[in-house]
């Protein structure tokens, strides 16, 4: 003894720290996982590389650091708590976790001296990164990271499962008791720990298998009952197919006074603060989703048993909070909602949540955590005492003059970006001091800083809004701050514009007569009109129409076919003072004659041969352009007719379809044409002599923008005939000839033209529907490109955005920026205007606002609302029923219709998305998606396809012989077959169009062989259509032998299956799961309206057609299939299992997946990464993946490249075969 006290301070160390090691060296022993740790045990198996489960530490060290007392320190903890010397591994199909009975502790001095400041803050978050391996340790990695003497870095960084917030508390406390003690060479005596994380694993066991773990669940099974809602934030960007974890985050800090009125209005309110921000965190998601159905995950400390307190391990627990809104719902009444909710969560808080997930078996996504994807928590400093309050206080703040003593060791803080994207977003909320500190912690593969930074103004301003009037509504609590307010009302609104207030559109047009009157106007193939002739022969209608009785407010009726009097029809009837109703011919007669009676048309303009449509309507004047001209109308005045209509008046009305089931007339005035014009020349700054294609129907005003756009800048019209204009290579032809330099077109129009060089071609814009990012890619280059948006009710347009720069795919285009004079709102439900990025509903104001619909006053005054935001009394909006969002530089992004949106198993699904996908795929003509619930409560997706395989096309894959031309014969084979020719594959680069072919084919099932001609219709990249040239007999020949197939050899069942899987796969490629319809039903043709759109409506019952056999057992084929079938009825304890049964619906989990993995290691002798059952969760889909010899490393970076890979180079293919 006294040679012990004779010893200096440094052998004392190194006594105590050998005296330490030998306590510390135990006989090893394992014990299972406990219920969280399983779940951290499977996610790491997931994503080993990832470091979302890293708890770190750090801290800035403002003094001279004893280095060697500091080891022994950090020894000492992991030798006093077992979980620190905690290992992982699988054994017998078992996790279970090895305590071992001494580890060294991992305590890493790193020289940063010569780094700069940015290379210094890499190297620490590096280090912070580099993943854990569970297998082997250790869990804790210490290291210091020196600048200087008296300037270092302490970086504690330990995995999760061994780990949690506060056990982070009791390890630093100890830290700062034991590192002076054993500096000075002291022992610090700290109280024994009773307990070891093994007993804690044994009451939860214990608790589980007892009637009090029955009681629990009874509670949650009833609290999560039903359809669990997927929270549907708005993101920057899609969701990734995989999960990634990627994370940062934002931090703030409430002002003190706001932090003393939230505490003031807890304790008025019986609540807790964690109550108070809890339900306004809630609200806030509830305003950015509009979801009356919310569930936020938030943790508890997991030791309800006070014998727990000292221990270090994973006992955290997360509770699932659901909360439930409406729109008579107050934030008082809420915040009881909340109060009830959390005090009966805690009640029963000891049900581990990975064990919920399991029994509640919820739609797997992979893509999203399961359950809840954000989550909310409060931290308290978790002991008491100055020196605790002190390390909340460094924790909390990011001052860097801010100071703590720990124990000798002078720390400030220093900020570190961690991990943080275990879930799409969380706040986490902490005391310090007098005020609270938050933090919003983001995955950046959905996220920008920008778009979490406005959310933290939003979560501010919401909190202000609560303590200033706590019994207001939810729906009316503010949200945007007032620099915001401002540039969503008045900066991006901010369009007033000089335009001709006190002209008629037709004025405009004279105006430019008087400025190029020998100019060209108008060419219809090979017939032309000057502005002089146009003008003239326009002038000469109107006057007769005038003798006719056509005023300001009568509406005539026009119907021609496209010409050049289609023109001056239309001119004739605006310088008459009248206003123009398009009527088409091939239209059914009931709807013609609604249209009639409903306009009360008194005067017909149209052309002789279209006469007969209108026999059976009584009509008192009718204009033939063609036949009446040399009788009547050329004897009429050529001067222009005397002003009668004012700007005010109606210039014309078009009918749209109706949600009755009849059109409704949209009446637009002429001050909404001259803003038109405004504001194509200052877009477009259109000089004279452009030559522009007139596409649209008269009946559609798209036609507007492009008369107006040619005829009032001193440019050319291009018409031609319907058939001209289908959208076909003849099509380009026509834009080459006659050097369009101007055209506007739907995107579906587009995106079947070919690219071709189109030199003149400076501008396309497209509009009428979304257009997808690949079509821009596609036609954007090296011309203005730009796309459109506006409802017939807003004068053809409001908002145009040019498309520019680099065009990322997967992204939605933009609809651009309000026209000139035109003001567009983002509102919610209640007519709130919605935060930036936020989706609302959009509603547009303006002088281009039709005046309403004729004759219907009610609907009238339930689309166009008083303008809210304006102090003019008669200012209106349009509610358009479209769904759209500002992006942060004021562009709008159209999100689809309102009506349009369905909820299916918690998800809100946009159905035009799924078509849209559905569409673009090379073999499909047309396609609807809607949500049928044929059964109570059982609400699936269906999808209604007309193909471009059925009944034409037969995929018959066979050798051919083919003789092009005066050629050798050749060997090739056949893609399809139909009455009308046949596709062959591997065609001689020879090959050209027109060229003459003879082949010999034979048929499945047929001795005889087929002898037939035909020309080559198109060909590329060794693929090429025949068309066929047959004589009658050879024709009806061949009809009879294919209809043969038809009918006996099943090809309609064939084809449809074939088609089923490949379109499943084709959504799979760009959508979620959930959005991949349940059924799918093929049809000839899909129902229409008399308008012309799909009849929804009219789509059949599946069940009733009984068309979908997908669902049918379909046995294992192949040797890995018959495989991965025999672990999976082993581990699932089935008998039977299909190759398109779903792991998970056949009541798979992600423990089951551990088992699955394992088995299947040992039986195909190759990794399988866990992601894999996520992403391929059907036998057939999982052998493909397996079977392909290149994929990469079972690790999460490898999986999700492989995935992306694999999608590329599909969509490359179906690229490929669509030009």
């Amino acid at each position: 003894m006294d040679n012990q006290i004779n010893l200096s301070p440094q052998e004392k160390r190194e006594l105590l720290a050998k005296l330490l090691q030998e306590k510390a060296s135990q006989q090893k022993y394992s014990h299972p996982l406990s219920c969280g740790q399983q779940s951290l045990w499977f996610l790491h198996q997931n994503t080993p590389d990832s470091a979302a489960y890293n708890v770190a530490f750090t801290a800035r060290i403002s003094s001279q650091v004893d280095v060697t007392t500091l080891r022994h320190v950090f020894q000492t903890l992991i030798n006093r708590h077992p979980s620190l010397r905690s290992t992982f591994s699988l054994q017998e199909g078992k996790t279970i976790q090895t305590v071992h009975g001494y580890q060294e502790v991992y305590f890493k001095e790193i020289d940063a001296a010569t780094d700069t400041d940015d290379e210094f803050k890499r190297r620490v978050v590096e280090t912070y990164q580099l993943p854990f391996d569970l297998g082997q340790g250790p869990l804790l990695r210490v290291n210091l990271l020196t600048r200087s003497v008296t300037d270092h870095v302490l970086l504690l960084t330990v995995h999760h499962i061994v780990n949690d917030g506060w056990s982070l508390w009791l390890q630093l406390n100890e830290l700062s008791l034991l590192y002076p003690a054993q500096k000075a060479g002291q022992v610090a005596t700290l109280p024994p720990l009773k307990m070891q994380y093994k007993d804690f694993v044994q009451w939860q066991a214990e608790l589980l298998a007892g009637p009090e773990g029955d009681r629990l669940w009874e509670y949650w099974q009833k609290q999560l009952s039903g359809d669990l809602p997927v929270l549907n934030l708005p993101t920057d960007r899609p969701y990734p197919p995989v999960q990634s974890h990627q994370g940062a985050s934002v931090t703030f800090r409430l002002p003190i006074e706001l932090t003393q009125q939230l505490k003031g209005l807890a304790q008025a309110s019986k609540a807790t603060l964690y109550m108070i921000i809890l339900a306004a965190f809630q609200v806030l998601l509830h305003r950015y989703t509009s979801q009356e159905d919310i569930l936020v995950g938030s943790p508890v400390t997991g030791r309800s048993q006070s014998e727990f307190a000292g221990i270090v391990g994973h006992f955290i627990n997360m509770l699932v909070l659901r909360a439930k809104f409406d729109n008579n719902l107050t934030f008082t009444a809420f915040l009881e909602q909340v109060r009830q909710t959390v005090l009966e969560a805690l009640a029963h808080q000891d049900y581990p949540f990975s064990v919920l997930v399991k029994h509640l078996q919820p739609n797997r996504d992979p893509s999203r955590s399961p359950i809840f994807q954000a989550a909310f928590g409060l931290q308290k400093p978790q002991q008491s005492g100055k020196q605790s309050g002190q390390l909340a206080d460094l924790l909390g703040t990011n001052d860097p003059n801010f100071r703590v003593n720990l124990g000798e060791l002078l720390l400030a803080p220093f900020e570190m970006l961690q991990q943080e994207g275990q879930f799409d977003l969380s706040l986490e909320m902490m005391e310090v001091k007098t005020s609270l500190v938050g933090v919003f912690k983001y995955n950046t593969d959905l996220f920008d800083a920008t778009t979490i930074t406005r959310m933290v103004g939003h979560f501010k301003t919401l909190l202000e809004g609560i303590v200033v009037n706590p019994k207001q509504h939810v729906f009316k609590l503010p949200l945007l701050t007032e620099e915001e307010r401002q540039r969503l009302l008045v900066e991006w609104n901010d369009t007033a514009t000089d335009y001709p207030q006190d002209k008629c559109i037709h004025q405009l047009f004279e105006a430019q007569v008087e400025k190029n009157p020998d100019a060209v106007a108008v060419v219809f193939e090979d017939q032309q009109l000057s502005y002089q002739e146009l003008n003239t022969r326009a002038n000469q209608l109107a006057h007769h129409l005038q003798t006719l009785g056509v005023k300001p407010e009568v509406l005539v009726g026009i119907c021609v076919e496209r010409s050049l009097e289609m023109i001056i029809g239309l001119l004739g009837i605006l310088k008459a003072g009248g206003a123009y109703v398009p009527l088409d011919p091939k239209y059914p007669q009931a709807r013609l004659a609604f249209m009639l009676e409903d306009a009360q048309v008194q005067t017909l303009v149209t052309q002789q041969p279209l006469l007969a449509t209108f026999t059976k309507h009584k009509l008192p004047s009718i204009v033939c352009l063609d036949t009446d001209w040399q009788a009547a109308i050329s004897l009429e005045s050529e001067e222009n007719p005397k002003g009668l209509a004012t700007p005010e008046n109606i210039a014309y009305v078009i009918y749209t379809s109706g949600s009755t089931g009849k059109p409704k007339g949209v009446m637009v005035a002429h001050q909404g044409l001259c803003n038109l014009a405004t504001v194509q020349s200052h877009i477009f700054n259109l000089p004279q002599g452009n030559h522009v294609l007139q596409f649209a129907s008269l009946n559609f005003d798209s036609s507007v923008w492009e008369i107006v756009m040619a005829l009032l800048s001193g440019s050319v019209l291009y018409l031609e005939t319907r058939n001209a204009l289908l959208p076909s290579s003849s099509l380009v032809q026509l834009l080459r000839e006659q050097a369009i330099t101007i055209i506007t077109l739907p995107p579906s129009a587009l995106a079947v033209l070919p690219v071709e060089e189109l030199p003149a071609l400076h501008t396309i814009i497209v509009a009428g529907e979304a257009c997808p990012a690949e079509l821009a890619v596609r036609w954007a280059p090296g011309r203005l490109f730009f796309n459109g948006y506006g409802p017939t009710e807003t004068t053809v347009g409001a908002t145009l955005g040019e498309i520019r720069g680099q065009i990322d795919s997967n992204l939605k285009l933009p609809i651009g920026y309000p026209f000139a004079n035109t003001q567009v709102y983002v509102l919610d439900a209640n007519l709130q205007p919605v935060p930036i990025g936020i989706p609302g509903e959009l509603y547009i104001g303006g002088v281009g606002l039709a005046r309403g619909y004729l004759n219907r006053p009610v609907l009238t005054a339930e689309k166009f609302i008083p303008n809210p935001f304006s102090n003019d009394p008669v200012a209106r909006l349009y509610k358009t029923g479209d769904l759209v969002r500002y992006l942060s530089d004021g562009n709008i992004e159209y999100l689809g219709r309102i009506d349009h949106q369905v909820k299916i198993r918690g998800f809100r699904i946009e159905l035009e998305e799924i078509e849209a996908v559905l569409n673009q795929d090379s073999t499909v003509w047309e396609a609807a998606v809607i949500a049928r619930e044929d059964e109570p409560g059982n609400k699936r997706l269906v999808a209604y396809i007309v193909s471009k395989l059925i009944l034409e096309r037969l995929p018959i894959q066979s050798v051919c012989v083919a003789e092009f031309g005066d050629e050798p014969p050749i060997t090739l084979n056949t893609e399809d077959i139909s009455y009308k020719g046949v596709g062959l594959v591997g065609v001689p680069p020879t090959c050209q169009a027109d060229q003459n072919v003879r082949l010999r084919l034979q048929l499945p099932d047929e001795t005889e062989e087929l002898c037939l001609k035909g020309r080559v219709a198109w060909c590329q990249d060794q693929r090429a259509g025949v068309q066929f040239t047959l004589t009658s007999a050879e024709q009806t020949q061949l009809d009879k032998r294919i209809e043969n197939l038809f009918e006996t050899q099943g090809f309609m069942k064939v084809i449809q299956r074939t088609s089923t899987a490949h379109l499943r796969d084709v959504l799979k490629e760009k959508l979620p799961d959930y959005m991949v319809p349940a059924s799918f039903v093929f049809l000839s043709a899909m129902p229409l309206t008399p308008n012309g759109k799909i009849d929804r409506k009219a789509l059949p019952n599946p069940q009733a057609l009984r068309l979908d056999d997908e669902a049918s057992y379909i046995a294992p084929e192949t040797e890995i299939e018959h495989q991965i079938a025999t672990v999976w009825q082993s581990v699932l304890q089935i008998n039977k299992v299909g190759i398109h049964d779903n792991f998970f619906d056949l009541g798979g989990n992600s423990l089951l997946i551990i088992q699955v993995q394992n088995k299947l290691v040992e039986v195909l002798n190759k990794e399988v990464p866990v992601v894999a059952f996520f992403q391929y969760p059907t036998i057939s889909a999982l052998a493909h993946y397996l079977a392909d010899s290149h994929h990469e490393p079972a690790t999460f970076k490898a999986t999700y490249d492989h995935a992306h890979k694999a999608k590329e180079a599909r969509h490359r293919h179906h690229k490929h075969h669509k030009k």
